[in-house]
């Protein structure tokens, strides 16, 4: 009898489905984030390398707490570029701007540029800035160290402010400005706008030790 019930119940049982290997969702339909690398341990977990084939959410983590960090970081910094006085509101025009500076980047790098996006990012990040305490009516400036996501949160405000500034009255197109931006703070160079701010953010942090 125990037999037959197993017997009926092999039979009943669904048929499993093979499994299909499903394709991998490339940013903007060409970039892999599979193999980034980021060697800033502090920053690894606020840097979020989901792939998206269109980085735009919608919003849905607008209200969450420290929701930014669930956001893909292409789609930060087209948020932060379209935050700029020329941009805003204009997501298209500053997705655009994103995916034609990426192609610049991979062309010019033969890297893929969110890897470079990621350098910039770690070389833009400043660790220490100044706050000021109040002794007895007096206002004392005192260097602070900087937590991982307000670091990440300075290093986007200002690579897209330095790429919207450089564009404003140049013939080179923001897409130009912004791929320039990019390869030069992935290497750290002084004449990038942002990695030029976080030298000069931890150098009055250090007067103010």
């Amino acid at each position: 009898m125990a037999e037959e019930v197993a017997v009926q119940n092999q039979e009943a049982a669904p048929a499993e489905r093979p499994k299909v290997d499903k394709p991998e969702v490339l940013i903007f339909g060409k970039y892999s984030t599979n193999d980034i690398v980021i060697e800033d341990a502090g920053l690894a977990k606020y840097i979020d390398l989901e792939s998206m084939m269109v980085p735009h959410s919608g919003g849905k983590h607008a209200n969450m707490w420290f929701g930014k960090s669930k956001l893909s970081i292409v789609e930060r910094l087209i948020n932060n570029i379209m935050r700029t006085e020329k941009y805003t509101g204009k997501k298209l025009k500053a997705y655009k701007a994103v995916s034609d500076a990426f192609d610049i980047i991979a062309a010019k790098t033969k890297k893929n540029p969110v890897q470079v996006l990621v350098e910039a990012l770690q070389n833009a990040a400043p660790r220490e800035e100044v706050t000021r305490l109040q002794f007895g009516g007096i206002s004392v400036p005192k260097a602070v160290d900087i937590s991982p996501q307000r670091r990440l949160d300075i290093a986007l405000r200002n690579l897209s402010a330095g790429v919207v500034a450089a564009s404003a009255k140049n013939k080179k197109a923001i897409q130009d400005c912004l791929a320039d931006e990019i390869m030069l703070a992935a290497k750290g160079d002084m004449t990038s706008f942002s990695v030029a701010k976080k030298e000069e953010t931890e150098r009055v942090a250090q007067s103010a030790r």
